[in-house]
């Protein structure tokens, strides 16, 4: 990104949730965040933050991906004798699908939650301030986010399967309303998303991710998750959009 967009993207972040913590990078790794230019750049990306609302994405998705790619969970076997299978429940809101998934998953890894998704995705990934807190909060920094979010934009097949990634990053529900993949909401742009406070951005049409913290006023803000994708990703879809012009 350019100076000039980087002023630009901070302006219309901030304006929408002065509060606001976030970042933006891609398989490399952060090129922007909320605090970039300044000396505070790194304190902020490394600062942690409250992500409960993204246990989901965080630790249950890869860890499913992780079991279904050793062989060892079937998206398509109902979990009980006449149940819902993991297909059905990853695809469903979160309330209504996920609670009834992690008992399951935590037998099948013989652990809590928790300690299954650090085992298996967040060490190998350097996460390595991602966990629950003293309350059982799961916390994470904005640097971590983006270590997440930029692994499943690269093209390495480990810890988090490419296959899985790709698999959940594309339109499960067939002609159902509203759309959704494993988990992952589509958008605009080829944008898939997750969170209704803390929220996960992922392009793969752009090679680009984005990560967002909403201020304490701002929890659950609608207006600024729209707002926060159109200044991060519209760009991108209107330069590729005079590329095929051209």
């Amino acid at each position: 990104m350019t100076p000039h967009s980087d002023e630009a993207l901070y302006a219309k972040v901030s304006s929408a949730g002065p509060g606001a913590f976030w970042a933006l990078g891609g398989p490399e790794g952060l090129q922007a965040g909320s605090a970039a230019g300044t000396d505070a750049a790194h304190t902020d990306a490394d600062a942690v933050h409250d992500v409960a609302g993204l246990a989901p994405v965080l630790a249950l998705w890869p860890v499913i991906g992780c079991l279904v790619d050793r062989g060892e969970l079937s998206l398509h076997t109902p979990l009980t004798a006449h149940g819902p299978t993991t297909h059905q429940l990853l695809t469903r809101g979160a309330a209504d699908g996920l609670p009834g998934l992690v008992p399951f998953v935590e037998a099948l890894c013989g652990a809590p939650l928790a300690d299954c998704a650090a085992e298996l995705v967040w060490r190998p990934l350097g996460m390595t301030r991602t966990g629950p807190g003293p309350d059982g909060t799961l916390r994470a920094p904005l640097a971590d986010l983006g270590r997440f979010l930029g692994h499943l934009l690269s093209p390495a097949d480990h810890p988090v399967p490419r296959a899985w990634t790709a698999e959940s990053l594309r339109i499960r529900t067939g002609e159902l309303t509203p759309a959704r993949g494993l988990l992952w909401h589509p958008g605009p742009y080829g944008v898939w998303s997750y969170g209704d406070g803390p929220s996960l951005f992922a392009s793969p049409r752009h090679s680009r991710w984005a990560a967002l913290v909403p201020g304490s006023g701002d929890a659950g803000s609608a207006a600024l998750r729209t707002a926060f994708r159109e200044a991060v990703f519209a760009g991108d879809a209107a330069e590729a959009a005079a590329v095929v012009r051209s």
